[in-house]
């Protein structure tokens, strides 16, 4: 069994350092550094100067008009927020879906730590399954992808709710985030406070026969979440109809949420090559 899992770690291990270094590296240096910015000193104000820059309290102290001075910042803290919930087990091109979050999630980590950044996760269902503190260097990358393969969710809903307001309470220097999920649930205004606080995008991750069910009679669904079972006809034109209506809907919904919020987003699918999608994602802030 423990042979079994290194040979696994190692493989995505092998795959994913491999695009990291030869694909994203450039692209994650360029999309992410400079977003971060620290304080660093305070100077009086010259003609040009942007108004929003003055700090109002070492100006009122001298009774003349001072800046607040920033930085780059030369290392990021990145965290992954990763959805365990029961409905990424799912697949039907060869992989699944968290099979395919735990690729992107490696990459990511990989590009992160090729840059010097730190990385940690969260690991949600409807609650915070398991936190990993932001670290540095390849074994810190490893026991996450480790923990990606052989964790265990408790629950198996979705809420985004819990992951993000406890990232929120918890992660205090501003970060570059990327929410890695299927997007089966609702947001909330929680979404709203952490894209202000944060560099926040979203990586959904896919099934097509999720959207379209195909016309072959009576067809069992289970949800993986619930653990609920139903019968349909699939053949009814107008049940499928207003099922993938509803679909297009949650989505609409969804990436004018995102639009608004600023959010960059790309969504990918089961059995399909990721690697533009991120290089998407890295070069121009792709959106849904």
């Amino acid at each position: 069994m423990a042979e079994d899992l290194l040979k696994k770690v190692r493989k995505i291990e092998i795959k994913t350092r491999r695009l990291s270094k030869n694909i994203f590296s450039g692209q994650y240096h360029s999309a992410f550094k400079g977003r971060g910015m620290s304080f660093s000193e305070v100077r009086e104000y010259n003609y040009g100067d942007e108004v929003r820059s003055i700090d109002w309290n070492v100006t009122a102290r001298f009774n003349h008009p001072y800046v607040k001075v920033f930085e780059e910042e030369r290392e990021l803290t990145v965290i992954l927020l990763i959805d365990v919930s029961g409905s990424t087990f799912f697949g039907t091109n060869g992989s699944l879906k968290s099979d395919i979050i735990t690729e992107i999630a490696a990459v990511l980590s990989f590009s992160a730590i090729a840059n010097n950044d730190k990385v940690g996760v969260i690991f949600f269902s409807d609650k915070v399954e398991k936190y990993i503190p932001a670290k540095k260097g390849s074994s810190h990358i490893l026991r996450i992808i480790k923990e990606l393969i052989t964790y265990k969710q408790n629950n198996t809903k979705t809420s985004f709710d819990i992951p993000l307001k406890f990232m929120n309470n918890v992660i205090k220097k501003r970060s570059t985030c990327f929410l890695i999920t299927d997007a089966f649930g609702n947001f909330d205004d929680s979404l709203e406070i952490i894209s202000r606080k944060h560099d926040f995008s979203t990586i959904i991750v896919r099934d097509k026969k999720e959207d379209i069910i195909p016309s072959i009679g009576l067809v069992r669904l289970y949800d993986n979440e619930t653990g609920k079972q139903i019968w349909i006809d699939s053949s009814d034109k107008n049940l499928l109809k207003h099922f993938s209506e509803q679909r297009e809907k949650q989505d609409y919904i969804l990436k004018q949420k995102f639009n608004r919020l600023g959010i960059d987003s790309i969504m990918v699918y089961t059995g399909e090559d990721y690697i533009r999608s991120l290089i998407k994602l890295f070069e121009r802030g792709g959106r849904l």
